[in-house]
């Protein structure tokens, strides 16, 4: 987790919390398909709504095909954010919107000896490895709605479903020999990996709208 992002998440959980003293305060662990998280929540003096942040982070490991080259990969999620949530009176129900510091990430690096690579095939000996990252915007609007279940007492179960919209995919994508390479090779690999790249960009951008499952246990003060 970068480590600006967990001080300025920590920052925000710490301001929560000092309001505590004059309204409910509650802190959760979570999973789900942002990753692994921690969470906070504060009721202020208004009706049916809540204020929660939070940090996740969890690495994904994987391997496959993309763009016709096969790679071991990584999603490194790495997320944390603000939410406003409006409750449904005498219901679990409410409806979730907020924003999210982004760092969500798809890190490549290519498995085989020989890569075809914009419609041409490259022995790895002479360019290296293929590696790619795939970055998307920093800030990302969130939108969904959740259940809230009181467990226990003070125990609570939520439930969260909804979409995170990251934008459009940022693609980089080198060869890690390249500056081995002679002017000759450079101006023929050049163009194979640009072409890589925008397919590649094309096939992220699937991953634009992120849809977003949590499960969190929850203790209420």
């Amino acid at each position: 987790m970068k480590f600006k992002n967990l001080k300025a998440a920590l920052a925000v959980l710490a301001l929560l919390a000092s309001g505590s003293a004059a309204a409910d305060f509650g802190v959760g662990v979570k999973a789900g398909t942002l990753g692994l998280g921690l969470e906070g929540r504060w009721d202020p003096p208004v009706p049916w709504f809540d204020l929660r942040a939070g940090i996740n982070q969890y690495d994904f490991d994987d391997d496959g095909g993309y763009a016709g080259v096969n790679y071991d990969a990584t999603l490194a999620l790495d997320s944390y954010y603000l939410t406003g949530n409006f409750k449904i009176p005498l219901s679990p129900f409410r409806f979730t919107v907020g924003a999210f510091s982004n760092g969500n990430e798809m890190r490549m690096s290519s498995q085989d000896a020989l890569i075809d690579i914009g419609g041409s095939v490259f022995d790895t000996s002479t360019i290296g490895t293929i590696s790619s990252v795939t970055s998307f915007e920093e800030t990302a609007p969130y939108a969904g709605v959740g259940f809230d279940f009181e467990l226990f007492g003070k125990a609570g179960l939520n439930l969260d479903f909804g979409v995170l919209w990251q934008g459009d995919p940022f693609v980089t994508l080198e060869a890690s020999n390249w500056d081995n390479l002679s002017a000759g090779e450079q101006a023929l690999l050049a163009p194979a990996i640009e072409a890589e790249r925008a397919e590649l960009e094309d096939d992220m951008s699937d991953l634009k709208a992120w849809p977003v499952v949590s499960l969190a246990f929850v203790y209420n003060f």
